[in-house]
């Protein structure tokens, strides 16, 4: 099974949370499960961005990155973040090592086009492509990688990447079975409720109705993408709940009809979740 599992840099603040998240990716990955596993940081890059002095400027929600923020980018998602979730991983008895976009261009970037002007944010770009045999050989090693949200563009530059679309992106060029969102939110909320189950053509309705918002409009619009480059499901799981990757990853390994209720988190299908089950049932 080849899954790409997405952690949000929330979580990552918490060492408990850390530690719960690095012993479930080891036991996948102890179970023959190819992993991918890429991260975010946005809050400790703000954070350190601003204990260094240097000034956060936004255009359309975007972060513009000079080169100096960008030095700081690395710093903190290939350098602090990225040594501790892989060590957090290793230390549970499934040797991770963590990688950056330079490691063998592991992972391609163009930059991003803004008001129809390429590089107008500065080192912000979106994932074009992946060294895929640098990754299966890891695999064939037993090696986790761990990847944070940098990829490398034509001009043998970082550029920053959401970390939501990277990990979209990555999971379609794998051909990844299945996406996971470990997030610090339960799921797709509709006011307090988890929505169970979402199809790819429900989610600009909950766009447009404002049922979801922020971060999560990011999240359903690189599901959609990643089911629409064949990824088979994806899953947005509050990552703070326990054991909630094991028992995501249970329900799709046994390709049963789990309960709505048995499984945490919200599944985005490419059909309507009676359909799936059946074809997941019939496979």
């Amino acid at each position: 099974m080849k899954t790409v599992i997405k952690l949000a840099g929330a979580l990552l603040e918490d060492d408990a949370i850390v530690r719960a998240l690095a012993r479930q990716i080891a036991a996948l990955a102890q179970q023959g499960h190819e992993i991918l596993v890429v991260h975010g940081g946005g809050r400790l890059f703000t954070a350190t961005l601003k204990r260094m002095g240097i000034e956060s400027n936004f255009v359309a929600g975007l972060r513009v990155t000079d080169r100096e923020t960008r030095d700081v980018a690395v710093m903190v998602f290939a350098g602090l973040l990225n040594k501790r979730l892989a060590s957090a991983i290793s230390a549970e008895g499934a040797p991770a090592i963590g990688i950056s976009a330079a490691d063998a261009s592991c992972f391609r970037a163009e930059p991003m086009v803004h008001n129809e002007v390429e590089g107008s944010l500065g080192f912000v770009g979106y994932l074009t492509g992946l060294n895929q045999s640098f990754l299966e050989s890891l695999w064939r090693e037993g090696l986790t990688p761990v990847a944070p949200c940098l990829g490398l563009g034509p001009d043998n530059e970082l550029y920053n990447i959401n970390a939501d679309h990277m990990a979209a992106a990555c999971a379609e060029y794998l051909g990844a079975d299945r996406l996971i969102y470990l997030t610090d939110v339960a799921g797709v909320l509709d006011g307090d409720k988890v929505l169970s189950a979402i199809t790819w053509e429900e989610i600009e309705r909950l766009v447009q109705s404002r049922v979801v918002s922020g971060g999560m409009v990011l999240k359903l619009e690189a599901a959609k993408r990643a089911l629409e480059g064949g990824v088979r499901e994806v899953h947005i799981v509050g990552g703070g709940s326990a054991d909630s990757l094991l028992l995501v990853s249970q329900a799709a390994d046994t390709r049963s009809n789990y309960p709505a209720n048995a499984i945490p988190g919200t599944r985005v299908l490419r059909e309507p979740l009676q359909a799936s089950q059946a074809a997941l049932s019939a496979a």
